[in-house]
């Protein structure tokens, strides 16, 4: 049987999405198309534009069979952290091929880097400490040091190697890294990304990208985005916005933010993952900033990057602890978190309910019920790592429901009243 599994954000779903699954589908010919997908915060440390289940919603109206959404202690990650995440969900939900989108589609280059980051040959190492002594952030120092290795190595790849550095070839790097390093048998593919780039901000008609859509929608110009969003898409976007629970942009953060880090000390960051080389130091002195774009401007150098910061600004607020984010990391998702299903994808949640080693979690309000049986299966699980995995993804929709235009849109958010959304229409 062939499970494709696809690695999503949807942030909104558009034309280029559309272009991906199909295209994903014509190359593994699937039973079944799974997606794990970021909740309601996405890698580029963002509020997605509408919420998880409204996404998964338009995930499964184009085609998607199952959707389940990828953990916020991951969704707020590195490249790395999120990968891991993803690739552990798909694993253990019985994926058997993965493709992403990269911009280029030649995955045996992305191997062999991704070979030499699992190797770590000593050469390597010491090429990377070399790039990070002169300032470069890690993604820099590590584009560098694989430039410098691969030209020793391959002269006839070292021309190719600044394709790496964008940020989809990253991702696929680092899928195929994942894979490797959990023992998954799942089988990746890589195709050509087409249409904008994800951080185009100009409208370029029905390929625009993910950002160009935002920001149209954000100026009020919703009708002119519907050129580059299928229609079952941009009708969910619009009875979102219609309700009070959209659209919701990183500037709606803004006073939050400003406010919350002017209460912190620079102990209170000791115990959250990833401040490190005084960035505990820059977040404070920099939190007297007076907006959010001056804020991360202010904290911004050559070793840290705006992505970067923007991530570890929601840290303190989910309590991202060292440990938490460390333990995720090494023993991967403790639960699968269903957001929604067509009969195809419920059959096979039936299908691999017996054979799973993680609980299948579709209604929020008996996760504790749900813990307690797989338990008594003896599945393999840290239940205090589980629980707090999904106290964060519980606080994550608080958090988001604050940002709502209407108080009565935000009172009605909970992960906790919330139902697994099902598509009858391929029934």
């Amino acid at each position: 049987m062939k499970v494709l599994g696809l690695v999503v954000e949807y942030n909104p779903f558009h034309y280029g999405h559309l272009y991906h699954l199909e295209k994903s589908k014509d190359l593994v010919k699937p039973d079944v198309t799974v997606a794990v997908m970021s909740g309601n915060f996405v890698q580029r440390g963002e509020p997605a534009i509408v919420e998880k289940f409204a996404r998964a919603e338009a995930a499964l109206k184009q085609g998607i069979d199952l959707v389940v959404e990828l953990p916020v202690v991951y969704s707020l990650q590195d490249a790395g952290g999120f990968a891991t995440g993803a690739i552990w969900t798909l694993d253990h939900i019985g994926v058997t091929d993965i493709v992403f989108g990269s911009e280029t589609d030649d995955t045996e280059l992305l191997k062999k880097v991704s070979k030499i980051l699992i190797e770590e040959p000593e050469y390597y190492r010491d090429l990377l400490k070399k790039h990070l002594k002169k300032g470069h952030s890690f993604p820099n120092a590590r584009k560098y040091a694989l430039r410098d290795f691969i030209h020793i190595e391959d002269k006839n790849l070292s021309h190719r190697i600044e394709e790496i550095g964008s940020s989809n070839n990253i991702l696929g790097v680092e899928y195929l890294r994942a894979i490797n390093e959990i023992g998954s048998k799942i089988a990746p593919l890589s195709i050509k990304r087409v249409g904008s780039s994800y951080t185009d901000e100009e409208h370029r008609g029905k390929f625009s990208s993910a950002t160009a859509i935002r920001k149209l929608i954000q100026k009020g110009n919703i009708e002119s985005s519907s050129q580059a969003i299928p229609k079952e898409s941009f009708d969910i976007i619009l009875r979102e916005i219609r309700s009070g629970r959209g659209p919701v942009f990183k500037e709606d953060v803004e006073s939050f933010f400003i406010s919350f880090y002017r209460l912190l000390s620079r102990d209170d960051y000791s115990s959250y993952y990833g401040f490190v080389e005084g960035l505990d130091a820059r977040f404070q002195e920099c939190s007297l900033s007076g907006s959010l774009e001056e804020f991360l401007h202010c904290v911004k150098s050559k070793r840290f990057t705006l992505s970067r910061i923007r991530r570890l600004m929601y840290y303190p607020v989910f309590r991202f602890t060292d440990n938490l984010i460390r333990k995720s990391n090494e023993f991967g998702p403790q639960y699968i978190r269903v957001l929604g299903f067509n009969e195809k994808g419920r059959n096979h949640l039936s299908n691999i309910k017996h054979s799973m080693k993680i609980p299948i979690i579709t209604t929020a309000s008996l996760w504790r019920k749900v813990v307690d049986g797989a338990l008594k299966k003896e599945m393999k699980i840290d239940a205090d790592l589980l629980e707090a995995q999904l106290e964060r993804d519980f606080a994550a929709v608080r958090f988001y429901a604050s940002l709502f235009k209407y108080p009565e849109s935000r009172s009605r958010c909970s992960d906790l009243l919330s139902r697994v959304i099902y598509n009858e229409e391929d029934s």
